[in-house]
């Protein structure tokens, strides 16, 4: 009879070999579930006998506890970033610089994977640590999370100690299962399979992070003791590491540039995103002297693909009304993927913007989005038209209230003027309660927009009423006691908000929160602004011509002051609050950007946090940075911050500097 350790041995050896057929080769030669028998006979042996659990055995690969937060790590050698090239000729002047340094040289080719750079030690033979590139010298220790990726092995037949880079990644057939997941959880889906990767690692439970089926292609090894990239690649395979299989060995750039040519035609045919090709001089003996910038190394660049552009069919075009009153058209497109994220609508900007690029209704146009921006009409394909398409003509009226739009001289845009304009007050209202204004927790767009058509709220002063109609508002359909005293309490203490917040929400024209900000500065009473000419407005820096007739006609229409004077008798606060601004603190005179979501911090009590501790808010990364505050699914800021090399500050971090500040 096979006794206890014998079987389990058995078994691993049996799950490591059809693990490295499945996640590995792709190859698979037993069905999942007599996968699934096995490792259940494993978990039961082991469990009966726990004395015989090893480290490197299947069943280890989730079971860790939640952890309260991620431990910094310092990176032994730093993982740089690349500097970046959009064009051949950019690759053949690199080519030129490497050519400078030395005389004979080859190229590797690897694919960009759109992913999240990872660092993963082995001692002994096993798995022992992995961590995020973070700032590129300290970063995040994710252990726990990353053994949860099938495709990494936890032994190895290399006993020297070895750290290999690598980027974790989210298929599509997986990023799509995880979406519908969260969709009838109703929940918000994440908005590509780069941010779902990365938020997933950064999860801090690991049985969590099992169940996204993460993935990882690994592209270097130290410690192999090969000078040769092309080699070190073959030998991590042998290894048993997923590596990528379209990585080349190139003899001239010629040859790299013909690469890139053919990843062009066939990435949207793989199973994961890239936004690139890396290029890297073969011959590692040779780094040091080709050598390196402050920032990047020369041996080294990463070719990026422009952004993604694709065909699609406008169908019809709506007119939207902002708070303002501008009217926007925007294109309802046939649903086309864009990105890794499903588009339907993109804005055309205004009637000039349709005119100039000749787009007509039905016509196949050219869609971009780039980053965060959101979707845009580039151009129209002309030779697809078949005559049946119909010529975009600017609407007369408001699509709402009916009243005339009208455009004024120097501009782009047609405004409806009609201070009643229902559209307007709706949008207006949203604005106000909107996080980034008055940040009225629970009053979002739809809860509002019904208590909107019901009567409830009609103006912004009525918002602060509400309390009023509590008994109604509970018998409503989908409101509830506990949520109506939620809300109710949400809208009471907001009243102390600064008066900064209540200039934003106020919707004036021009006026954001940075200007809202400065006015608040300049006159602390409310009513202060009242009769207050654009001129002595004007003279206040940042304060424009636009800005100031705008702020002189808002204060100067008594139904705006009879509104603000009923905000006043509501308790809502109308003096600015000046906060003292701490000196000598971690932020005092650094410019900080923050991208991504913070679990502990609304995006703006981190940035008043910041900047009461002397720091100063940013919206785009550059090299004048200093910190780039970095929460979860961050955005293209964080890849900007990690290629220009700036520190960055994740949220335990952030909150220990705002402890000690």
């Amino acid at each position: 009879m096979i006794d206890a350790k014998q079987r389990i041995d058995e078994l691993k050896k049996l799950l490591n070999e059809y693990s490295y057929e499945y996640y590995i080769l792709d190859n698979p030669s037993v069905t999942d579930y007599e996968f699934d028998l096995l490792l259940k006979e494993l978990i039961e042996l082991e469990k009966a006998n726990p004395s015989l659990v090893t480290q490197d055995s299947p069943t280890q690969r989730v079971g860790a506890e939640i952890s309260e937060k991620f431990v910094k790590v310092e990176h032994d050698i730093p993982m740089l970033s690349l500097d970046n090239v959009f064009s051949y000729d950019e690759l053949r002047n690199f080519d030129k610089k490497v050519k400078k340094a030395v005389n004979e040289y080859t190229y590797t080719a690897d694919l960009k994977i759109d992913g999240l750079s990872v660092s993963i030690k082995y001692e002994n033979g096993y798995y022992s640590r992995a961590a995020t590139r973070g700032n590129g010298l300290i970063g995040e220790d994710i252990t726990d999370n990353v053994k949860t990726i099938k495709s990494i092995p936890l032994k190895i037949d290399f006993f020297n100690p070895l750290e290999i880079r690598g980027e974790i990644y989210l298929s599509k057939k997986s990023f799509d299962k995880i979406n519908l997941e969260k969709i009838k959880n109703n929940e918000e889906p994440f908005k590509n399979p780069r941010n779902a990767a990365a938020g997933s690692v950064r999860q801090l439970n690991p049985k969590l992070v099992s169940k996204r089926n993460l993935d990882a292609y690994i592209y270097y090894g130290y410690g192999l003791n090969i000078d040769n990239h092309y080699k070190i690649i073959e030998e991590l395979k042998r290894l048993g590491f997923k590596v990528n299989n379209s990585t080349t060995l190139c003899n001239d750039i010629e040859e790299v540039i013909a690469f890139v040519e053919n990843v062009k035609n066939i990435k949207t045919d793989l199973d994961y995103e890239i936004d690139g090709v890396v290029v890297k001089v073969n011959e590692i003996n040779l780094y040091q002297t080709i050598g390196y910038t402050s920032k990047f190394p020369k041996w080294a660049i990463a070719y990026k693909f422009p952004a993604e552009e694709v065909e699609t069919v406008l169908e019809s075009v709506d007119f939207q009304i902002g708070r303002t009153g501008v009217v926007k058209p925007v294109a309802n497109l046939k649903p086309v993927m864009i990105s890794g994220s499903l588009v339907s609508r993109a804005t055309l900007h205004n009637e000039d913007f349709v005119n100039d690029r000749d787009i007509h209704i039905k016509d196949y146009v050219v869609v971009r989005k780039a980053g965060e921006i959101i979707p845009e009409v580039l151009r129209v394909v002309t030779e697809k038209r078949t005559g049946k398409e119909i010529k975009f003509s600017m609407i007369n009226n408001c699509p709402i209230c009916d009243s005339v739009l009208q455009r004024k001289p120097g501009e782009a845009d047609y405004y409806c003027l009609n201070p009643d304009c229902e559209a307007k007050h709706l949008e207006g209202l949203i604005h106000f309660a909107s996080r980034e204004a008055y940040n009225i927790d629970g009053l979002g767009e739809a809860i509002l927009t019904e208590l909107y058509n019901d009567g409830y709220v009609k103006n912004i002063a009525d918002i602060f009423k509400l309390n009023k109609y509590r008994e109604d508002l509970i018998k409503k359909e989908r409101f509830g006691e506990k949520s109506v005293d939620n809300l109710l309490n949400a809208i009471e203490i907001s009243k102390n908000n600064n008066l900064d917040k209540l200039l934003f929400g106020l919707g004036i024209r021009h006026v954001g929160a940075k200007t809202a900000k400065i006015l608040a500065q300049n006159y602390q009473n409310l009513f202060d602004l009242i009769n207050i000419e654009p001129e002595k407005l004007e003279t206040i820096k940042d304060i424009g011509g636009a800005t100031s007739k705008s702020v002189y006609q808002y204060f100067m229409n008594q139904d705006n002051i009879n509104m603000l004077k009923a905000l006043e008798e509501s308790g809502v606060n109308i003096i600015y609050k000046a906060s003292r601004i701490k000196d000598n603190t971690h932020f005092s005179g650094k410019t900080v950007v923050i991208t991504g979501t913070l679990a502990s911090f609304s995006r703006d009590e981190a940035k008043a946090i910041i900047e009461n501790l002397g720091g100063n808010i940013s919206s785009s990364v550059s090299n004048k940075t200093d910190y780039v505050l970095v929460g979860d699914s961050p955005g293209s800021k964080y890849d900007k911050a990690l290629s220009l090399n700036i520190e960055l500050i994740f949220e335990d971090e952030f909150k220990e500097l705002i402890k000690n500040g």
